[in-house]
């Protein structure tokens, strides 16, 4: 988008790198577009394009790092900060619901980039991911955590329905929390995220800063068993360090026999 003002992301331009390739500080607003009057919060807001999630699942996991997610409802808006992030790499990854291929659960997950992916997880609550990569490679980044810096009040009110939260920091500390506090459920498979106008909304806000790669720490997945679960070949688990809202570390609990 020529002639706009320098947004801060710690992020690859669309059609600039490919995987591997180390984020900086600040780019072009290149990896998206403003949003209008009609947006979840002001004019300053760029709605990622979708070319810039056709690219490796582990690169997309961290640089979604302090971008905002508004969810719309009835009731009101609700934008949330994320804090924490794990990568799932489809038929090259034990630990992604794609391992061994298409069924109609991870249908999406093999679609257009810049949707969601969202599952029911043991028939108890419900993820969200971000589907990446070109369309039929299957990846997607899981929302595990994040800080709701607007609509707190309905935030509060969801959580407490369905539960107990004792703090700001636990709102959406966790994947099922964060579904609970947006709103989502399986009405949102195959959201657009990059519709301005939609109820789902995934957006970089301008001016702010976006933590840098050393301020970025990385780990093994949460509950992941088998293969999938190994620290040495899948620490795909992102988050910013320090931040309070990020979820505690459990390894996957033994199967019975």
């Amino acid at each position: 988008m020529q002639g706009a003002a320098e947004v801060v992301v710690t992020g690859i331009p669309s059609g600039v790198a490919g995987p591997g390739a180390a984020p900086a500080d600040r780019v072009p607003s290149s990896p998206g577009r403003p949003v209008g009057a009609s947006a979840p919060r002001a004019t300053d807001l760029v709605v990622p394009e979708r070319a810039w999630f056709e690219r490796d699942v582990r690169a997309l996991a961290r640089d979604l790092l302090g971008m905002h997610v508004t969810r719309r409802t009835a009731e009101g808006a609700v934008t949330l900060r994320i804090t924490e992030t794990e990568a799932y790499d489809g038929a090259d990854d034990p630990g992604s619901h794609a391992f061994r291929g298409q069924t109609a659960r991870n249908a999406t997950m093999f679609g257009e980039p810049g949707r969601t992916y969202v599952y029911r997880h043991l028939g108890l609550h419900h993820c969200v991911n971000v589907v990446c990569a070109p369309a039929g490679r299957a990846a997607a980044v899981l929302l595990r955590a994040g800080e709701i810096v607007e609509g707190a009040d309905l935030a509060w009110a969801r959580r407490t329905a369905t539960g107990v939260c004792d703090s700001a920091r636990q709102l959406a500390r966790g994947p099922a929390r964060l579904a609970v506090a947006l709103g989502i459920d399986l009405r949102d498979l195959g959201a657009d995220l990059l519709d301005p106008e939609g109820p789902l909304v995934l957006v970089v806000p301008s001016g702010s800063r976006r933590p840098r790669r050393d301020e970025i720490a990385s780990g093994p997945r949460v509950g992941v068993s088998g293969e999938g679960g190994r620290t040495d070949l899948y620490p795909w688990r992102f988050w910013i360090a320090g931040e309070p809202t990020v979820s505690a570390y459990r390894a996957a609990s033994p199967r019975r026999r």
